[in-house]
């Protein structure tokens, strides 16, 4: 009995000391999320002024030469971008949380462009740099070509760091290939100081270097190879390495790609701007002059009207007699910050001007917020020019279509074009064939959607509402659906998910069986429009 006592106490105290450390282990989680967060926007913002400028000086007159060293330098920030990312959110690294983008790029000359970066050091230390190609190695393929460059540049840079004396040789060759993939080994040799048997096996975990006094004579975290692990693991490739002390060290990788016949991307390509829209003033809300300079520029690039609030509250005293377009809003200011001043213009002056969030945190507790507060997407810095474009457009044409569709609502409702296919152009690079793709998936996939939703709120079967509706809001940005009939499919969602009977939820489904069908009348006039274009 005794015994028996003892041991309800000693696990009710194990269980007590359980409990505590749990809440001191959310406590550090919540305190370490905060500082990433900060740690986040404190970098990535100069970051943003760095790389945007670049990009702008790019687009001006240049020497050869000097565009070399800008593109040199573009591609290094965006390398440093992603890899303070990693470093940063150490949640999604130790989770493996990645993602990996499948973009069409030519490895041929991505690498020679990142291997640039090394010359003026590998010079200074009197190396010789080696570059073998395999030219097996089908010109386009479809990967992510940043995470790509990460991994090269870590190993690149640890073969530089400990040569003193020699050759770095970075070679590529095909292993395998059949009609849909290719698996491509990538291999960094060097001449340097080797890594003995013993400490090969832990090389790859966080914080580890080959010996106590690596860091003392090299410098370094030992996060890179890490990270290079982890990288080259998630995509579904391996690593090995080899080495002989004072001989020298082999690292080689494998990755698998997918085959495309789409056309690589172009780092640098001009926008095409669309010269119908016109006469936009856009507020941007930001706190440094830096990013104000760097946001002006590009507004002004894209044929804008810009005005500039250093925080929430300026936004909004200029808001009360300037009528905008659009707001771009940073969200961490003084005085008001950007969720503040988002929640004073939706529910105090009752305002659905599109809000687009600028932020140098992406914390996924921010987006969440954004969303919260009722702003209507985000954008990270370092902020690509292109997206920003597109993403602006989008509202912008939305809206005004909408506007339109009030003003003449009594008089010719379906004399309105409610397709806009400006996004699907610019995502596709105008490649015909993709978007005849495209266009006819949603033709073949958006009649029995709304005929599913059609039945769901009949028979007030809510799960098969959802589905429906879930499946049919990524198709209405696409093909520039006004995002009104978006928020519509979200409330439906949102109603069906909770099981809710709502007065107007037959009225709302019957709006967006409306839009839909008007939708797939003129999707199939254009599709038919790009074939003919296609036979000639």
């Amino acid at each position: 009995m005794l015994f028996a006592e003892m041991a309800t106490l000693l696990a009710e105290e194990a269980k007590i000391k359980a409990e505590k450390a749990t809440l001191i282990a959310e406590e550090a989680m919540k305190a370490k999320q905060q500082f990433l967060s900060n740690m986040s926007h404190e970098i990535r913002t100069p970051m943003n002024a760095i790389i945007g400028f670049t990009k702008v000086v790019l687009k001006t007159d240049l020497t050869a030469k000097q565009k070399e060293y800008l593109r040199a330098i573009k591609v290094s920030g965006d390398a440093l971008i992603v890899l303070i990312n990693d470093i940063l959110d150490l949640a999604k690294v130790d989770a493996g949380k990645m993602m990996f983008e499948q973009i069409p790029f030519k490895i041929s000359s991505s690498l020679p462009a990142m291997l640039h970066l090394f010359e003026p050091i590998i010079q200074e230390k009197n190396l010789k740099l080696v570059k073998i190609y395999d030219d097996n190695i089908p010109e386009v393929l479809a990967g992510d070509p940043v995470r790509l460059h990460q991994i090269i540049l870590n190993l690149v840079s640890n073969a530089v760091k400990f040569t003193s004396k020699g050759k770095i040789t970075v070679s590529t060759k095909l292993l395998n290939e059949d009609d849909h993939k290719v698996s491509v080994e990538f291999s960094v040799k060097d001449t340097g100081i080797g890594i003995s048997d013993s400490k090969i096996e832990t090389i790859f975990e966080n914080f580890q270097q080959a010996s106590s006094g690596t860091s003392r004579l090299y410098g370094g975290t030992g996060l890179g190879l890490a990270i290079v692990k982890q990288l080259v693991e998630l995509q579904g490739g391996s690593i090995l390495v080899t080495s002989e002390i004072n001989e020298g060290s082999t690292f080689s990788f494998v990755l698998p790609f997918q085959k495309t016949k789409a056309d690589a991307e172009v780092e640098m390509e001009l926008i095409a701007y669309d010269k119908d829209v016109s006469n936009i003033k856009v507020l941007v809300v930001e706190d440094i002059p830096l990013n104000q300079l760097l946001m002006r520029t590009l507004l002004d690039d894209f044929g804008f009207d810009c005005d500039i609030a250093d925080n929430g509250k300026i936004a909004i005293d200029k808001m009360q007699t300037i009528p905008y377009d659009l707001i771009l809003m940073d969200l961490q200011m003084p005085e008001m910050n950007g969720f503040e001043a988002t929640d004073y213009i939706r529910n105090t002056m009752k305002s659905d001007i599109p809000i687009i969030a600028l932020t140098a945190d992406v914390t996924t507790v921010d987006l969440d917020k954004c969303t919260a507060v009722g702003m209507n997407d985000y954008i990270a810095k370092p902020v690509d020019e292109r997206l920003l474009y597109s993403k602006m457009l989008g509202f912008i044409k939305k809206t005004h279509v909408v506007n339109d569709a009030e003003v003449d609502e009594l008089v010719n409702p379906v004399s309105i074009k409610c397709t806009n296919l400006h996004y699907l152009n610019t995502r596709t690079k105008s490649n015909k064939i993709l978007m005849i793709e495209m266009i006819s998936l949603y033709l073949e996939q958006t009649p029995p959607l709304i005929i599913a939703m059609k039945q769901g709120v009949l028979n007030k079967d809510w799960p098969l509402l959802q589905d429906a509706v879930h499946k049919m809001i990524p198709s209405f940005s696409i093909m520039g659906i006004s995002v009104h009939f978006e928020n519509i499919a979200k409330k439906i969602q949102e109603y069906a998910s909770a099981g809710e009977q709502t007065e107007n939820i037959e009225e709302m489904v019957f709006q967006l069986e409306n839009v839909c069908t008007q939708a797939c009348e003129e999707l199939m006039v254009e599709l038919n429009t790009f074939k003919n274009l296609n036979n000639e």
